[in-house]
């Protein structure tokens, strides 16, 4: 039964890329941006399922399970503030790309400081630091389809890369957003049907929850379990989605594929919805699987979720989590593949002096090859889930300072934000091999200030004339940006440290405030930001 299950989603996938095919048009836009007319439900599902990988599966599960319930808001709350850059960014970043025709992220910022040595880091910094967060999904894969099946892990991990690279060739953009919603659809009910069939098979939530929480009460407060979240660390991974997600290269490009303003507005306005459900299920499980599966420990806590429900349930269960699970990566690994094999055929070309490629052999040589690269990274995983994933983040937000620069501050200067790009990191690699203190936060902090300072400083000593913003600061409506930077400094609610307090419906009252913020993004969301 597993099985066919396991064929029938394979199956469905490829008929959704067929499909796809039949309305593409010819051309690298068509195939890499769907011809820019993204509307406002596909972008939704495409944005939350590209940004929704197998570090939401498994490394929320195996993050629930060491750290407890403080993860979740870290990640619902932080990632669904992260959506205010759909409109900070994505706007203006949409506007320019139509007008220059920019395919590409790098691109985009060509276009706008006209300087190759900024290009070039730029470029470098995406490609570098993607390639890892590529390689994460098929180690969840891997480690997916050896726990539920006893498949060999590297068979996994290379059966899925083949799987998400033949869609990928089939009908690019199009074929991804298509199997996106499709994914999106079944990750959200997949999900859902586990966390209530595994709490089921557990005893019942209130039971599980009562005597854990008697016996690690650390689970439901902060620092958590470890004594992990201090406050220094709790702003740290709140700010890091807001300053690294967005320079996702697979995330960004979605930007430009977006039909209008309004589309981008939408999908802000919802995004912290689809978190604050979608991120409760992992993480909550990963808390309550303490109760059958104690004592695991490191990388082995990344398998948490395939081994209760291998213990728990029947194997048409472990179907059903082989879905939700490859739901997650697949639409990231494809939409990864897609944005990497555009940088190169275009910006690394256009870099060494040649006309970008636009033929399908190129395209399909350089997605092969980038799959290749990932299945391989794939095979020796360093450390856990949430280590790889958390040092490629910080890595990616050092670009924030000069994208947010290339939005709305006409006289920055490229050579300023060359070398705050270079300084940045620089600081993420001393860090890497513990030269720097951390100051109690997390590098992602320092690393962004001083690429900062360095842009700033740099532009204010030497402005430059002549280049053109893509926006300006005075489109912005200040009070409702304001209101939300409140509740982000509310989201830091440092007097609920070291306790678990009073409890409501088996969740501590602490993070039912926590839930409430996140809906409160919501509700400022679909306030009316920008003047249109």
């Amino acid at each position: 039964m597993t099985v066919v299950i396991f064929a029938g989603y394979l199956v469905i996938l490829l008929m959704l890329a067929l499909r796809a095919r039949q309305k593409a048009k010819p051309g690298a836009e068509d195939f890499y941006l769907a011809s820019r007319t993204l509307g406002p439900l596909m972008l939704l599902v495409t944005l939350a399922a590209t940004n929704f990988s197998a570090f939401t599966v498994f490394g929320f599960a195996g993050a629930g399970y060491r750290f407890g319930y403080a993860w979740y808001p870290i990640m619902a709350f932080g990632t669904g503030f992260m959506a205010l850059t759909f409109i900070l960014l994505g706007i203006p970043a949409r506007r320019a790309g139509k007008e220059t025709g920019a395919i590409t992220p790098p691109e985009l910022i060509w276009h706008r400081f006209r300087h190759r040595g900024l290009y070039s880091a730029y470029l470098l910094v995406m490609v570098i630091f993607t390639l890892p967060y590529l390689a994460l999904q098929p180690l969840g894969a891997g480690y997916m389809l050896q726990a539920l099946f006893g498949i060999p892990y590297f068979a996994g991990a290379g059966l899925v890369v083949l799987v998400g690279l033949v869609y990928v060739l089939v009908a690019g953009l199009r074929g991804d957003v298509l199997t996106d919603l499709f994914q999106g659809l079944l990750m959200l009910l997949g999900a859902g049907v586990l966390f209530f069939a595994l709490i089921s098979a557990l005893g019942g939530f209130e039971r599980v929850s009562g005597k854990l929480v008697s016996e690690l009460p650390e689970l439901f407060s902060r620092p958590g379990g470890g004594g992990f979240f201090t406050p220094k660390i709790w702003f740290s991974y709140l700010a890091l989605w807001f300053l690294c997600d967005p320079m996702f290269p697979q995330l960004f490009q979605r930007f430009l594929a977006a039909g209008s303003d309004r589309a981008l507005l939408r999908s802000a306005q919802l995004y912290p919805l689809v978190t604050g459900v979608l991120f409760f299920f992992p993480v909550a499980l990963g808390v309550l699987a303490h109760s059958v599966l104690p004592n695991l420990s490191g990388a082995e806590t990344d398998q948490v979720l395939p081994l209760l429900v291998s213990r728990t349930l029947s194997p048409v269960f472990s179907g059903l989590l082989t879905i939700v699970g490859l739901s997650a990566l697949m639409s990231t690994m494809d939409s990864q593949l897609l944005t990497l094999s555009s940088m190169v055929l275009r910006d690394g070309r256009q870099l060494l002096g040649k006309t970008p490629e636009t033929g399908n052999r190129a395209r399909m040589a350089v997605i092969i090859l980038l799959a290749l690269a990932g299945w391989l990274l794939a095979l020796k995983p360093p450390a856990t889930i949430l280590e790889i994933a958390t040092e490629t983040f910080t890595g990616l937000a050092v670009l924030f300072p000069v994208t947010v620069a290339g939005a709305y501050w006409q006289k920055a200067n490229p050579w300023a934000g060359m070398l705050s790009i270079v300084a940045g990191e620089t600081l993420v690699v001393l860090y890497h091999f513990k030269v720097l203190p951390d100051l109690g936060f997390l590098p992602v902090i320092p690393v962004v200030g001083v690429s900062a300072v360095v842009l700033v400083a740099g532009s204010l000593l030497f402005p430059v004339r002549g280049l053109t913003s893509w926006s300006s600061v005075r489109d912005l409506n200040w009070r409702p940006l304001g209101t939300l930077a409140l509740v982000f400094v509310l989201a830091n609610d440092f007097w609920n440290w070291h306790r678990v307090g009073a409890m409501l419906s088996a969740l501590p009252v602490w993070l039912w405030y926590q839930i409430a913020l996140t809906l409160t993004l919501v509700a400022l969301l679909g306030w009316q930001m920008f003047r249109n």
